[in-house]
C-alpha cells in the first residue's frame, strides 16, 4: 500500500449523483470485506443531513472533516465542478484527491494540480479509475474482485487494460501490492515516476508492470526514475499520427510518442515490453 491503508478514512464528493452513491456502495462493500474504515462521508452541497448507504452527507470537505477522520476524496463530480472540488478538498486538508471525472478542461486540471501541491495533497487522475491495494482499501472504480494481493505493483494510464492486466496476473499467481490507474487526459497529478518513487519505499512491491499509451513521453520518463524491476506494455502500436486514440492524452504529434519509439527507448533502457498483456506475467517471473 503506498498512498492509503484499510485505517485511512475517504470522502466522497458527489455523493448523492448516481455514480458517486453506486462506488460508495461498492468502496465501502470492499472495505468490509477487509475490515477497513472505507467512506466514512460524502459531500453534496444543499444535501446535508441525508445518508448515502449509510453514509452520512455534509455540504462541504470542511464540514465531513469535523465530524470524521479522513486523509482522501474520491471525486465523482460533473467536469465542470472537478477542479473546485480538487482544491476544496485540499485547502481542507485532505492528503491525496482521486479525480474519476471526464472530461475537465484542461486549464481547470492545471490550476487544480498546482494548487493541490501547494497544500500538500497528491491528485491522481484525472480521468482514471482510481486506485487499489488489495486487502487493504479501494478508491475508485477498480473491480475488486480481479485483484489479489500481493508483490507486484501496476501503475497504468488505461482503465479496462488495467483490469485485463491485473486479471492475467492473478490468474498466474502474482498478487498485486497496489495498482494505480494515473488516467489518460494530457495533463494529470501523479505520473508513472511520482507512483513508482512511492513503490520505490514500499517494501511489500518486489517488481512494477506500466501500462501505457502513445502520446507524451510519461513512461519513459518513469522508467528512467526507477531501479525497480519494471515491465511495460505499450499500447496503441496501430495508432495513426494526428488520431487521437480514446483518451485526450493519446495523440501522436510530430513523430513524438507513437507506441514504437516508445517501446524501441524503453528497451534500450533495459525494460522488457510485452506484446500483448498476456506476455506480462511470464516477462515478470523473469525478473523476479
Amino acid at each position: 500500500m503506498i498512498y492509503a491503508d484499510k485505517k485511512t478514512g475517504v470522502i466522497v464528493t458527489g455523493a448523492t449523483g448516481k455514480q458517486g452513491a453506486f462506488h460508495i456502495s461498492l468502496m465501502n462493500e470492499y472495505a468490509r470485506t477487509v475490515g477497513g474504515r472505507g467512506v466514512v462521508a460524502g459531500v453534496s452541497p444543499g444535501r446535508a443531513g441525508q445518508e448515502v448507504d449509510g453514509v452520512p452527507v455534509y455540504n462541504t470537505v470542511r464540514d465531513a472533516l469535523r465530524e470524521h477522520d479522513a486523509a482522501c476524496s474520491v471525486i465523482f463530480v460533473p467536469a465542470f465542478a472537478a477542479a473546485d472540488s480538487i482544491m476544496e478538498s485540499a485547502n481542507a486538508g485532505i492528503t491525496l484527491a482521486v479525480a474519476i471525472t471526464e472530461h475537465i478542461p484542461v486549464h481547470d486540471t492545471m490550476k487544480a494540480i498546482s494548487f493541490a501541491g501547494m497544500n500538500g495533497c497528491s491528485v491522481i487522475g484525472p480521468n482514471c479509475p482510481g486506485l487499489i491495494s488489495p486487502g487493504e482499501i479501494k478508491l475508485g472504480i477498480m473491480p475488486a474482485h480481479l485483484a489479489t494481493r500481493g508483490n507486484i505493483g501496476v501503475i497504468s494510464r488505461s482503465g479496462t487494460l488495467t483490469y485485463e492486466i491485473v486479471d492475467e496476473l492473478t490468474k498466474a499467481g502474482l498478487g498485486q501490492s497496489t495498482v494505480v490507474g494515473i488516467g489518460g487526459d494530457p495533463v494529470i497529478g501523479q505520473t508513472f515516476a511520482d507512483v513508482l518513487a512511492r513503490f520505490e519505499d514500499d517494501p511489500q512491491t518486489k517488481a512494477v508492470a506500466i501500462i501505457g499509451e502513445v502520446g507524451g513521453s510519461l513512461e519513459e520518463e518513469g522508467a528512467k526514475s526507477t531501479d525497480l524491476p519494471i515491465v511495460a506494455y505499450i499500447a496503441g502500436v496501430s495508432a495513426p499520427p494526428e488520431k487521437r486514440m480514446g483518451h485526450a492524452g493519446a495523440i501522436i504529434e510530430g513523430g513524438e510518442g507513437d507506441a514504437r519509439s516508445k517501446i524501441e527507448r524503453l528497451r534500450e533502457n533495459g525494460v522488457p515490453v510485452a506484446s500483448r498483456p498476456s506476455e506480462i506475467p511470464a516477462l515478470i517471473k523473469k525478473l523476479i
